[in-house]
């Protein structure tokens, strides 16, 4: 009877040792579910404070009142601020925060409350038909790559490029460089060339625009441009403003009465007071290019705006000679005259003596061949200036 008692009770503890280790795994595995919701609910929590944060500042965004832009005219003695509000050219005084004080200047905009209190700086902002034509890399063009025009690039560097970089040779002697030059002559003379060239040797930001990108339908859109071109030059000084096709709006005035003709005497006006201002532009040299100098307005010409009118004129024989070695000196050539091509070539533009040695170029690749021949610039020269052969007559 003992021994049956004794029996149970250890059957029990058996019993109890077994179902306890697999009670303690259950409850541990409750507790990591437990662990991996909280953990989740947590993830929720911090999307949701970033959600909550972000719509209360949309909120408090579209509960604030607007700003408005107005430009800086003066800084008074007394401290005061005269401002000019842009769209409706109102003007008042205001004061600004010591803060601000230090960034303030004539010119700079600012962004003013209902107030009329200055809230920040914006500073310039310019069209953004303005912006595409600053180059932000300098021109990768030298002085070695124009041929055939010494003399006009030692009259250039000595009006724009020297200004720029030597400075100090101007204040020694006491003379004032001049403002700005003009370069005319027959298309593909290499005036673009030069422009790029003088930029490249300067290291100055080049800002390169065609005169027609100045003339606009809209009254005073197109003075405009001319004022914010200018404004970032100064900005960007040293800067090299370059106009070419400049005849597109700086042509001879004229009375015929049409509004778009009055337009472009409004733009050309607003060229002449940037050129000529009181203003100091600083170090901002000026240069234009046209192939119609006959057009251009008297009071574009005169001393103080253009003051020097370089002519870019057709390249002579040893000048084409300069120019076909330049253009062929990467070429792999056998047995060509480059100076008997200088004497087949004559009138000819550097533009077409380029045209010409890329022509023979292409023509020795349609061949397949290895080197260019004589007879593919031969060829080239032909269908570059247009000739047809008949008869032995030729007609261009």
């Amino acid at each position: 009877m003992f021994e049956d008692t004794r029996y149970k009770i250890d059957m029990e503890e058996i019993s109890v040792n077994n179902t306890a280790p697999s009670t303690e795994l259950k409850y541990q595995i409750q507790l990591n579910e437990l662990e991996a919701s909280l953990l989740e609910t947590k993830v929720k929590i911090d999307e949701l404070t970033k959600e909550n944060a972000q719509l209360k500042r949309e909120n408090n965004q579209l509960k604030r009142m607007p700003l408005f832009v107005a430009v800086v005219v003066d800084i008074l003695d007394n401290g005061e601020i005269y401002l000019r509000q842009q769209g409706n050219n109102q003007e008042y005084l205001t004061n600004a925060t010591e803060e601000l004080r230090p960034l303030l200047k004539p010119g700079a905009k600012v962004a003013v409350n209902n107030a009329l209190s200055i809230v920040k700086v914006i500073g310039n902002i310019y069209d953004s038909r303005i912006r595409v034509m600053e180059l932000e890399v300098s021109p990768d063009t030298s002085y070695a790559q124009i041929g055939g025009l010494v003399d006009v690039i030692k009259e250039v560097r000595e009006a724009v490029e020297y200004p720029l970089t030597k400075p100090e040779i101007f204040k020694r002697i006491g003379v004032e460089p001049p403002k700005g030059i003009l370069l005319y002559g027959p298309p593909g003379t290499g005036k673009t060339l030069i422009a790029k060239a003088v930029a490249h040797e300067a290291h100055a930001t080049f800002i390169r625009m065609s005169g027609s990108e100045l003339v606009h339908k809209f009254i005073g859109e197109g003075a405009g441009l001319v004022r914010e071109l200018f404004m970032l030059a100064r900005e960007r000084a040293p800067a090299i403003v370059f106009i070419d096709e400049i005849d597109s709006v700086g042509s001879t005035r004229t009375n015929d009465g049409t509004s778009g003709s009055a337009e472009v005497q409004r733009t050309l006006m607003q060229l002449l007071a940037e050129m000529d201002g009181f203003d100091n532009r600083g170090d901002v040299r000026i240069m234009a290019a046209t192939n119609r100098a006959d057009m251009l307005d008297p009071a574009l010409l005169r001393p103080g705006r253009f003051d020097r009118l370089i002519e870019i004129p057709l390249p002579d024989k040893t000048a084409r000679l300069e120019i076909l070695k330049i253009h062929s000196g990467r070429m792999h050539l056998a047995s060509v005259d480059l100076e008997e091509l200088a004497g087949m070539t004559d009138k000819a533009t550097g533009a077409e003596l380029e045209a010409i040695c890329r022509e023979a170029g292409m023509m020795a690749v349609r061949r397949d061949a290895v080197f260019v021949e004589m007879q593919d610039f031969i060829d080239a020269v032909h269908k570059v200036k247009n000739e047809i052969v008949t008869d032995n007559r030729m007609y261009t």
